[in-house]
């Protein structure tokens, strides 16, 4: 018999674990790294569940992340003066990502704001589903990145410093400070579109310098979304019996040349979990014990809605089943509308909002938006000129980091509210400015986590989210 270590045993033979399983238990392996003399203070390397720093609010996270820059005066920010003065030039002193298609020339909305709900939230006729849960969210004017390209902006949202590759995603801090409250399913899960990655890739769920125990689990984008789910046939009854217990051999082996180390233990006793985990996962990913109604409130019924539809309801379904963060990310990056913004902006919504908004409404009327955030939003924002393409048909608008919007809802944030100000004509946030830091230091304060107090030693080097840049909590938009 040719000799295999464990790893070597894991890797060619599943035995009807599954990627995503294989996957997370083999993350679970490096706790191993666990560094020696932890300060006291800092959680230990594992998925246990933790006491946070004080009560939270939230329990589980949902994030829409809408690739490539909604465009704000369009969509959330209604702006008469823009409208007005549509066709002339601005006055003010532009950063343009593109120069050689920049113009002066202002460009008014071509679609019709109204307010909706009790609060009177003003939103765009390519949101009506939106539109319908404006009681329910808390819509931020006034982001900014301070920067106007994608990748810097997206890692400064995910991993709190402008453009910085290597950090972790501000999910592998809630694991890394909270735990998870499921050992059947990953805690951080990630539901990529069929049409490929996003911009940045794999960057967007990475745990940077912690181990990879905290990296987001990625499902495929097509059904199956789990392959190898079940054993193949020959290895099914007695193989696997006998499989298993050739591992059971080689842990057994292995922790023998550790004695006295109990995470090694109790890293063994995780692949035990592995049979519970092909069970629970199967369960979680079958959206068709889900009444017609439930389907019908996320567009499954509509080919343009389906396909987002589904991740959505998936999501719901997988942080009603203990899962701490979900992501959801578009192909490439469907809103950076720098050409052919009055039929391009109108598709990417018809397919994104009605699952966005069905998504809010099912978490209320489960009773799980109170525990639960959703966010939806990008990574910057477009600028209130021209980007000329020609034809006025083929104009579009061009990056904008200066001022945005975002929206969320749940889980402590109060409903029903407009926060900041950009400027008249859409171009900067001038009135109660959120970054990205702020937007970190907030949503951990919803999960009862100080982020000053939440610390990450690597390489001697005290870590911490917002990586030591000024950050506040939001105090203006929780309930």
């Amino acid at each position: 018999m040719v000799q295999q270590t464990r790893r070597e045993f894991l890797q060619r033979n599943t035995m009807g674990i599954g990627s995503v399983a294989l996957a997370w238990l083999l993350q679970s392996e490096a706790t191993h790294a666990k560094p020696k003399n932890l300060p006291k203070e800092q959680p230990t390397l594992d998925l246990t569940p933790k006491t946070p720093h004080h009560p939270p609010q939230a329990k589980a996270m949902i994030s829409l992340f809408q690739h490539g820059g909604p465009s704000h005066m369009d969509l959330t920010d209604p702006k008469p003066m823009l409208t007005k003065f549509d066709g002339t030039d601005y006055a003010e002193d532009i950063a343009y990502s593109f120069v050689n298609e920049a113009s002066k020339k202002l460009l008014g909305t071509k679609w019709k704001f109204a307010k909706h709900g009790e609060c009177g939230m003003e939103l765009s006729e390519l949101l009506p589903e939106t539109a319908s849960i404006a009681d329910d969210i808390c819509l931020i004017r006034s982001m900014q990145t301070g920067a106007n390209g994608h990748e810097v902006s997206i890692r400064y949202f995910h991993g709190g410093i402008p453009g910085v590759l290597g950090r972790p995603h501000f999910a592998s801090w809630l694991l890394y400070g909270l735990g998870s409250e499921t050992q059947e399913l990953p805690a951080y899960m990630v539901l990529t579109d069929p049409g490929g990655h996003p911009v940045d890739g794999v960057n967007n769920w990475s745990s940077g310098f912690m181990p990879p125990l905290y990296q987001g689990t990625v499902l495929r984008p097509k059904e199956p979304r789990i392959l190898n789910l079940d054993a193949p046939p020959h290895l099914r009854g007695e193989p696997q019996r006998q499989n298993l217990e050739l591992l059971q051999t080689l842990n057994r082996t292995h922790a023998a040349r550790f004695p006295g180390e109990q995470e090694l233990n109790a890293r063994i006793s995780s692949y035990e979990l592995a049979a519970r985990m092909q069970t629970a996962a199967r369960e979680a990913l079958d959206i068709t014990k889900e009444t017609k109604a439930t389907q019908e409130l996320y567009g499954i019924n509509d080919p343009t809605t389906n396909e987002y539809g589904t991740r959505c309801l998936i999501a719901r379904r997988l942080v009603e089943r203990g899962v701490r963060f979900v992501q959801l990310f578009l192909a490439g990056q469907p809103w950076d509308n720098h050409s052919g913004l009055i039929t391009a902006l109108p598709n990417v919504c018809r397919r994104t909002d009605k699952p966005s908004a069905g998504l809010v409404k099912d978490l209320k009327q489960r009773g799980m938006l109170d525990e639960v955030i959703v966010h939806w939003g990008g990574e910057i924002g477009r600028l209130p000129v021209t980007q000329n393409q020609g034809a006025p048909e083929k104009h579009g608008r061009d990056h904008n980091g200066q001022g945005f919007s975002i929206w969320m809802a749940g889980g402590g944030i109060k409903p029903g509210t407009v926060f900041g100000a950009t400027d008249d004509f859409g171009h900067k946030a001038v009135e109660n400015v959120v970054t990205p830091n702020d937007y970190q230091a907030t949503l951990l304060h919803l999960f009862g986590l100080d982020s000053k107090e939440l610390v990450y030693t690597t390489n001697g080097q005290e870590q911490v989210l917002t990586a030591g840049r000024k950050a506040r909590v939001v105090h203006e938009i929780l309930a």
